[in-house]
């Protein structure tokens, strides 16, 4: 009742995202998991396949309403839309931008439809994806216009020792001080509670970062941990949520290493994202959190630098993998009757 039915995107096809999805198919990871249904390009799958080196046998269906499980044969719903011999491997086009945005507008109707419990997609790029015409700062953005969402939402990374939540993300330095608010810190923090349960949590332990260097010594380098932050962790707390703060950027990464915290809400991009990308590159997943459909990724790029190669990792595909299918699990056994 509650195996999920996971949409897997190719990623953009001049990047890795082909390959490491077609060694991640190949291997026994997704099948005890979910269903798994490739929605895509059928010749992006076979680049992918030759790129990994690995047999994967695969059935070609015209739509979803085509694929039954269980499936002998990986069902891909093959939208014809890609040829990858028209963009070179290894350069951003913003074409294959275009097109992969045009997947993935296809993935999320199903998914509106009932038709998708969950959407993991191997590596974009946001670049290409702009100027092929999604004139979106991230896909984040863009998933949030297309699923009709039009409350708090925000970028969930995930690595194995804890995950990093934002108050704010891809925007200028200068204006993300500037939205450092209590109502931003409040949503972020609950977000972050809501999320976190749905992975399988019961309470989770919430670790809260200060925004100035030394958490402001109090008032002295900056006052938004005493006006802001602070009363923002205090009203949670008294709603129910496990949560500290502020704890200053330099101290918080240690502590939820040595496991103190889940969860880790940071007030900026790179303050938390130097952390992950140091600790877990390889593992660590990005979720979209906050919206009704799931959506994971992994954290690392396109990697143009070794496209066609093989010797890319699907370690952190994988991984993404796995949270969409137990996030979905979640949300379906939630709307399950009692």
């Amino acid at each position: 009742m509650t195996r999920p039915v996971i949409g897997l995107m190719l990623g953009d096809a001049t990047g890795i995202g082909p390959e490491i999805s077609a060694k991640l198919l190949a291997s026994d990871l997704t099948r005890p998991l979910a269903d798994v249904v490739v929605i895509g390009d059928a010749r992006v799958l076979d680049l992918g396949i030759r790129d990994a080196g690995v047999t994967l046998p695969y059935r070609a269906a015209g739509s979803i309403d085509e694929v039954r499980f269980p499936a002998v044969a990986l069902p891909v719903v093959d939208l014809r839309n890609i040829d990858p011999g028209r963009f070179p491997q290894g350069v951003s086009s913003p074409e294959s931008g275009r097109l992969t945005g045009d997947t993935l507008k296809h993935m999320i109707e199903l998914a509106r439809a009932g038709k998708l419990d969950g959407i993991c997609f191997a590596p974009l790029n946001k670049g290409a994806l702009y100027q092929g015409g999604w004139r979106f700062n991230d896909e984040h953005q863009m998933f949030a216009r297309l699923t009709g969402h039009d409350g708090f939402f925000g970028e969930m990374n995930v690595i194995p020792e804890f995950s990093t939540f934002r108050v704010t993300s891809h925007v200028a330095l200068r204006r993300a001080v500037d939205l450092v608010t209590p109502e931003r810190v409040t949503s972020a923090i609950r977000l972050a509670d809501d999320t976190l349960r749905s992975t399988g949590l019961e309470k989770p332990r919430l670790g809260v970062a200060a925004l100035n260097p030394h958490n402001g010594e109090n008032g002295l380098f900056g006052d938004e941990e005493i006006r802001i932050i602070r009363p923002a962790v205090q009203n949670m707390r008294a709603a129910g949520i496990d949560c500290t703060g502020p704890i200053s950027s330099d101290a918080i990464f240690l502590k939820a290493l040595r496991r103190e915290f889940d969860g880790v809400v940071m007030m900026y991009h790179d303050q938390g994202q130097i952390a992950t990308k140091l600790l877990g590159f390889n593992q660590g997943v990005t979720v979209t959190a906050g919206l009704p459909t799931v959506f994971t990724t992994p954290a690392h790029g396109t990697a143009y630098d070794i496209v066609g190669a093989g010797k890319a990792d699907a370690g952190a595909l994988g991984a993404a993998f796995t949270l969409a299918a137990r996030m979905a699990a979640s949300r379906r056994a939630a709307r399950r009757p009692a």
